[in-house]
């Protein structure tokens, strides 16, 4: 991946992640991250947050609303509070955010340049460049309100930004990775992906050249003042159509375009993902999973949904076609697909921070076995068997106050189970 790296159209969505959701998330989403490096490396991990696929799904598997612009600022978020204390370790460091938390992104950094070696003021340019490119250069009709800028000890970043579309209830999202990034004002993007917005201010493309440079002479000799006096006498006269060279071709970058409706149906899962990892995790949890089913309360539930993480850490970037999936591990803060299973979610957690713990200390047998998981559910997939979305979220509905099942409503109370057949309810 070269350049802006993907981008991704989201339903706009407000309110808040609950504290008991967000410091899960800030666990889970820390032992995902440091699964990723010590298996794959650092570039990896940056690779992974730059491509929009795996963002979305890493989010969804966290618990988050599976299909919404919350998504992007609860995972930057969670990365910075969690990554934080292993900074030193991972030689990992996360910036920003939304609001007022982008704005102090130039000083992070000069502040981590200045702890590990790193020239803080190039990175930090590089923070204003990535935002005005996005921002001014390319108008597009989405307000940026979030950046989030993760930078590794060798002076690698990745950049992941959000505009937001009030008018038309959407959020676009922009990623960026430094890597094999030679210009950030001529074709920085290998395509800028989205719904048609009609023609749109792209001062980046090479083509914009001299429309570059007529603006600067134009500031020069006319002067703001003078510039302005112009503006007043071409005032209501129809602008002429700009002539390009050449038609705007664009690249196959990954865009990720989330629906509109909250709820997971049948056509935004790949039934036959979820059914090879339901029967790895079926097959494998008992046999294979020995130390990591020493966690008390770990059971077949929570097998299922470690196959899901197993994914996310291994998975090549094809696998994540469908976020929606990965929202079955854990469900949903607002009860889409389910209401998220406490118990189940924090024996994920204990399980993972078991493995990366020994994985520290040179013990890698239980990374190894859930790499093994993942490995197993792609093995599978092609003949397994399994329920239908519909049949397995009902089934997640069914038991989720036995799974500890909480959202932004409270507690999932007991289900109540259906009138036996020829009895009368009660009124």
């Amino acid at each position: 991946m070269t350049r802006r790296s993907g981008s991704a159209d989201l339903p706009l969505h407000g309110g808040r992640v609950p504290r008991w959701l967000a410091d899960r998330m800030t666990r889970l989403g820390a032992l995902i991250a440091e699964a990723v490096v010590r298996e794959y490396g650092r570039d990896e991990f940056l690779r992974r947050l730059a491509h929009p696929f795996w963002f979305q799904s890493f989010g969804a598997v966290m618990g988050m609303d599976w299909h919404s612009s919350g998504i992007t600022t609860s995972v930057i978020g969670a990365l910075k509070r969690g990554l934080a204390p292993l900074s030193g370790e991972l030689g990992i460091h996360v910036c920003g955010g939304r609001g007022r938390h982008s704005r102090a992104t130039p000083g992070e950094l000069l502040a981590i340049g200045e702890k590990v070696g790193l020239d803080g003021g190039a990175l930090a340019s590089a923070s204003r460049l990535v935002a005005k490119v996005d921002s001014a250069a390319v108008q597009d009709g989405f307000d940026l309100y979030l950046h989030g800028f993760i930078v590794a000890d060798d002076g690698r970043w990745v950049v992941v930004q959000q505009g937001m579309n009030g008018e038309r209830r959407q959020a676009r999202r922009y990623h960026w990775l430094s890597e094999n990034l030679k210009s950030f004002v001529d074709d920085p993007h290998a395509a800028v992906d989205g719904p048609g917005q009609g023609r749109i201010v792209n001062l980046a493309d090479r083509r914009a050249q001299a429309s570059r440079a007529a603006q600067l002479e134009l500031l020069q000799t006319l002067g703001p003042d003078g510039i302005a006096r112009e503006l007043v006498h071409i005032e209501g006269k129809p602008a002429p159509a700009p002539q390009l060279d050449a038609p705007l071709q664009l690249g196959l970058l990954p865009h990720l375009s989330m629906p509109d409706h909250h709820d997971v149906r049948a056509s935004d899962v790949v039934a036959r993902r979820l059914h090879g990892a339901l029967a790895a995790a079926a097959e494998n949890g008992p046999r294979d999973f020995t130390e990591l089913l020493q966690v008390p309360g770990v059971g077949a539930r929570t097998v299922r949904a470690l196959a899901m993480v197993a994914e996310v850490v291994h998975g090549a970037p094809c696998r994540f076609s469908d976020p929606a999936r990965y929202s079955l591990a854990h469900g949903g803060k607002d009860r889409h697909p389910f209401p998220v299973p406490t118990r189940v979610y924090d024996h994920t957690i204990g399980v993972l921070k078991s493995a990366v713990e020994n994985a520290r200390l040179g013990r890698d047998e239980q990374l190894a076995a859930l790499k093994r998981l993942d490995a197993q559910a792609r093995r599978l997939e092609a003949h397994a068997r399994g329920p239908t979305v519909e049949q397995y979220l009902a089934e997640e509905r069914q038991r989720s106050h036995e799974y500890g099942g909480r959202s932004v409503f409270g507690w999932e109370p007991p289900a109540v189970a259906p009138p036996a057949r020829g009895s009368k309810a009660n009124s």
